[in-house]
């Protein structure tokens, strides 16, 4: 079981996103959630969700850790709502998240299951406790890292970003050019050692 558990990681750590939309459900809201991948470990997700009597909209940033790999990890996040009653009108809160997240081998799809406790104001229910499971499509792959044997793959990555490509072709230029100068002036120095045809005339006119 755990070798299986192992090989599911290590070949959905090879598949990584950035943007991923989907649905929401935690049994009393439907719920439309969209994450957007900020840097390494932190995401920031958007849920707007409506029930039977309310209506709102989340944002919470949440904090990503791997679990034996990228392809599964949980995550902890913070946030605040605003939203909409039936009875009482416009109301406001806090928000914390905590929840488990897998990528689906050789699927653009990502699952996740959440708990996310809430305090209200101006809403008949001060604190509310909710369980969701949460189905999101990738929308957009994170791009693969090059990875090479340090120091020439390392160095060589470096210099593409640095725009090594263009230096290395433009120093290539310059020594072909450098090397055209003197290959000239050696060129020059040879003919004007050869003998001409006159001088040669002129030897024999001497003898």
């Amino acid at each position: 079981m755990t070798l299986i558990l192992l090989s599911i990681v290590s070949v959905g750590n090879a598949q990584k996103y950035r943007t991923a939309a989907g649905i929401r459900l935690d049994g009393k809201q439907f719920g439309i959630t969209v994450q957007q991948k900020l840097h390494e470990k932190g995401t920031l997700e958007g849920i707007a969700a409506v029930g039977s009597r309310e209506f709102s909209g989340t944002l919470l940033y949440e904090w990503h850790f791997p679990i034996l790999g990228r392809g599964l990890n949980y995550y902890l996040g913070a946030g605040g709502h605003v939203g909409n009653l039936k009875d009482s009108g416009v109301f406001t809160g806090a928000d914390a998240i905590a929840g488990i997240e897998y990528k689906v081998n050789f699927l653009p799809f990502v699952l996740s299951a959440d708990v996310k406790p809430a305090v209200h104001i101006n809403h008949e229910d001060w604190v509310n406790l909710t369980t969701g499971i949460s189905i999101r499509y990738i929308i957009v792959k994170e791009k693969k890292k090059k990875k090479g044997i340090w120091p020439f793959g390392k160095q060589e990555d470096e210099d593409e970003d640095e725009g090594g490509i263009f230096r290395r072709k433009k120093d290539k230029q310059q020594e072909e050019e450098d090397g055209g100068i003197f290959r000239r002036k050696k060129n020059k120095q040879q003919e004007e050692e050869q003998p001409g045809i006159l001088d040669i005339f002129k030897k024999r006119d001497n003898y």
